[in-house]
């Protein structure tokens, strides 16, 4: 082998790799020690607080997938932890709601940071599924009841064909692990454009520099 320095960038995919990153992503705005004085909105904060939530939510959500249905019925523990994983729920969709209304009336999309507003929206769509595959997957009357109603809709979308609502094990299936998985990464991926792009100025100081 040579034992000269690769100079072309093509030459590597992980150089080039490594530098589109370094190009798109710098360590100065992935880990900032300084923010503008308009990143501490109540705004972002509901962003914040809705983050933290889905943390409980997946956090417990481990466990109740990792005992059953049984266990969450009838244990005492398992009641706590289905409670738990029911109000971070509550708690990820009310400061959800506040923080994408909040950069919607601000245009969050503004000055080129469109597909980070479109992720955040996505997000929001996708954990509906989420909230609703997991109210089919409680395993009681209520769900029971929200399956058979939602059965006649949802065929009617033509989702029927693949998307059964009285398949129990699908839906859960579903909720514990490919939605999400997706909603994660969702997550992530919002978070890395904030971070890539900044957060968008308030409009009555669009013409200011931050």
């Amino acid at each position: 082998m040579s034992d000269q320095p690769l100079s072309a960038e093509g030459s590597s995919w992980t150089l080039a790799v490594r530098q589109y990153i370094a190009r798109r992503l710098p360590l100065e705005n992935l880990l900032p020690d300084r923010q503008p004085y308009y990143v501490g909105s109540w705004v972002y904060v509901f962003g914040v607080i809705a983050i933290a939530a889905l943390v409980w939510t997946i956090l417990s959500g481990v466990v109740l997938a990792f005992f059953g249905p049984q266990w969450w019925h009838v244990s005492a523990v398992g009641r706590f932890f289905n409670s738990l994983h029911f109000w971070s729920v509550q708690l990820l969709f009310v400061f959800m709601v506040l923080h994408l209304w909040g950069q919607y009336f601000a245009a969050g999309w503004r000055d080129g940071r469109a597909p980070t507003w479109m992720v955040g929206a996505v997000i929001f769509l996708v954990s509906i599924v989420a909230a609703f595959t997991g109210y089919l997957a409680q395993q009681n009357l209520d769900s029971q009841w929200i399956s058979v109603n939602a059965k006649d809709a949802v065929n009617a979308t033509g989702a029927g064909g693949f998307f059964n609502v009285l398949n129990f094990g699908q839906m859960y299936g579903l909720h514990v692990m490919i939605i999400p998985i997706l909603v994660t990464i969702l997550v992530v991926v919002h978070v890395v454009q904030v971070r890539m792009r900044g957060v968008v100025k308030p409009i009555e100081h669009r013409g200011e520099e931050s």
